[in-house]
């Protein structure tokens, strides 16, 4: 099939097939006389693993990792297993960093008072910020 074909079957726009294989997460069978790349079944598949990883948020070297793994049947689970856990732990590490950031935000914003007065605190973070290196999410000063 074509790369639109494969597009339509796998869930994965051509432009992100296109990125993959550029990463070298998939590679097409090959190319038709014309130059147009060909994929079969094995690469659909392969394209519906990595969209299930990147909903997971697994980044293209955590889906390399795991494709490898997943091609290889004698493939120890312990090794999944870690991968998944080092990405539950960076998982964990962003929602607190979002959550952080949430808290933060919620705070200047009900001190601002969103009247037709100039004066306002989200701002006035966002310009200290400016001058001060505050790129910690829960900066304060």
């Amino acid at each position: 099939m074509n790369i639109g074909e494969a597009a339509r079957e796998s869930g994965v726009t051509a432009k992100m097939i296109r990125y993959y294989e550029s990463v070298g997460l998939l590679a097409p069978k090959g190319r038709t006389e014309s130059g147009y790349r060909v994929y079969g079944a094995e690469e659909v598949h392969s394209l519906r693993f990595i969209r299930q990883a990147r909903r997971l948020g697994f980044l293209v070297d955590d889906i390399r990792r795991l494709l490898a793994l997943w091609h290889d049947r004698s493939r120890a689970s312990a090794e999944v297993k870690s991968i998944a856990l080092e990405h539950v732990a960076e998982l964990d590490q962003r929602i607190a960093e979002l959550s952080q950031m949430r808290d933060t935000l919620a705070h200047l914003a009900s001190h601002c008072q969103g009247d037709d007065r100039p004066d306002c605190p989200i701002i006035e973070r966002l310009a200290d910020c400016v001058t001060v290196d505050c790129h910690e999410p829960g900066h304060t000063h």
